[in-house]
């Protein structure tokens, strides 16, 4: 058995970082009903009332006036007199506004890749970033991030953790790219004449703005329910596509990417982030993710640089299924891989010319182990080592017990499987096996530094940690 080495690097749920979210009713004569009873007040009542508000919450939040701001604008719309004081405006916010405790119920499936920005570290040591799927009321998953540092001598420290949690400036007027929206709109079914005479007057790249304004030049007084549904595909299709900002003073532990359109209202789940080098040297951070909206499941893409910005894609073709796609760490011969599940059992290998679209997935390997009869899938991206490309797999058996393992692909025909693991790498023993899922290790990203591989895992669904094991050690059991 490999031996796996265990930290004193623990990442638990704390209830007391909370978000502040919008508090709405989803019924427009409820939120009239708020409004008419908080406009009786008097303008001193309204100071009295916010002055309690700011000492009851201003220690919890970092910016708590900008959130009632934008709560209010939410709801300008049903008052009438739009001359509101600021004060009034505010107070009028935080009775739209409420706390969510984001990572309340759990903290885990965590992903690990090299920091941005590695100036001033010592020779011998990384900085990494660390990516963790909260979850908190009603098991709505989010994002959220932590920084730390390997050192020399192969310790692991994280940075201190601020109290605080903001979420990103979700940007007004985002961009789309012409051919992987028509694309996708023709996976979907709308391929049609209303949908070409929206997107026929649209440049190769288009902002939301130039979106809305050819929907409306291109509404005819027939209102068909073909016109309707193919309308609401195109809204659908563009708000699933956004762009986020966080401001750089921002701590990265701040920083929560919360669900924002419809397809994640209920989670955005397990992304398995990877540092991609492009074949020109430029360096660009991608994850893979679990859109979940109460319903069905829809994988998605997040691209970033520093984790300030991030764009949100759909991703497009027929092999876009299921959960757990990956994507490797380079091009291979030119050309985009992933590793994938469409049939929630067994681990498949995609090749595209275009990040965005994936077909034609090739069977890449099946169950083989007792210990993972029932499926296997893989815990990240595929990590490049000399002897091949590494993917960190997981296996469900008997009593639903997900286990790590191991396997290795050929570096030049990643089709071909080298080698992998005839017993687990990882098992959810002792106090493992404890938690919201009982039973279940399960890690969305490691890599390697020094000749160990980082491997940070989750310990049934509730909190993290971080293992290493040496790579030789495992490459040699895997060649075996």
């Amino acid at each position: 058995m490999i031996e796996v080495q265990h930290t004193n690097v623990f990442f638990r749920p704390d209830s007391k970082r909370v978000l502040i979210r919008p508090f709405l009713s989803s019924d427009p004569l409820k939120i009239s009903h708020v409004l008419h009873r908080a406009l009786s007040l008097t303008e001193t009542e309204v100071e009295d009332q916010l002055a309690l508000l700011r000492t009851d919450f201003s220690s919890r939040h970092m910016d708590l006036e900008t959130s009632w701001r934008r709560h209010f604008a939410m709801v300008r719309g049903h008052v009438n007199d739009q001359t509101l004081s600021p004060s009034r405006q505010l107070y009028l916010g935080a009775l739209f506004s409420g706390e969510y405790a984001l990572e309340s119920a759990a903290l885990f499936n965590p992903a690990i890749v090299p920091h941005p920005d590695q100036s001033g570290v010592e020779d011998g040591a990384l900085r990494f970033v660390l990516s963790l799927r909260a979850t908190g009321e009603g098991h709505i998953s989010s994002i959220e991030f932590r920084s730390g540092m390997i050192h020399p001598d192969g310790s692991i420290t994280t940075d201190k953790v601020t109290p605080f949690v903001s979420a990103p400036e979700v940007k007004e007027n985002p961009t789309y790219r012409k051919t992987i929206f028509v694309h996708k709109l023709r996976e979907m079914g709308f391929e049609n004449k209303i949908s070409e005479r929206i997107m026929e007057p649209l440049g190769e790249e288009f902002t939301h703005e130039d979106l809305e304004r050819a929907v409306n030049q291109s509404r005819t007084k027939s209102r068909s329910r073909e016109i309707e549904r193919t309308m609401e595909c195109v809204k659908w299709l563009a708000s699933s596509n956004y762009e986020v900002h966080f401001p750089e003073a921002m701590a990265l532990s701040e920083r929560i990417i919360f669900p924002v359109s419809a397809n994640e209202s209920n989670g955005i789940e397990d992304a398995r982030f990877v540092r991609f080098v492009e074949d020109d040297g430029r360096v660009c951070y991608y994850a893979t993710y679990t859109a979940y909206n109460g319903r069905a499941i829809l994988p998605q893409l997040i691209e970033t640089t520093h984790f300030r910005d991030f764009r949100i894609r759909t991703l497009n073709g027929q092999a876009v299924q299921n959960k757990g796609m990956a994507l490797f760490p380079r091009r291979i011969h030119g050309l985009f891989a992933m590793i994938s599940r469409q049939d929630d059992e067994n681990l498949f290998l995609m090749l595209s010319d275009n990040m965005h679209f994936w077909n034609n997935p090739r069977l890449l390997a099946k169950p083989t182990q007792p210990w993972e009869f029932v499926k296997i899938g893989n815990c990240g991206s595929p990590i490049e080592t000399e002897a091949g490309w590494l993917v960190i797999t997981h296996g469900v058996g008997p009593m639903r017990r997900y286990c790590l393992g191991a396997m290795l692909l050929d570096l030049e025909d990643p089709s071909r499987v080298i080698g992998t693991l005839k017993y687990p790498l990882l098992e959810p023993t002792g106090e493992k096996r404890e938690g919201y899922v009982p039973n279940v290790v399960y890690s969305c990203g490691a890599m390697i530094h020094s000749g160990r591989l980082i491997l940070p895992y989750a310990l049934s669904d509730t909190s993290s940690t971080i293992g290493t094991v040496d790579l030789k050690e495992l490459l040699g059991a895997l060649q075996r």
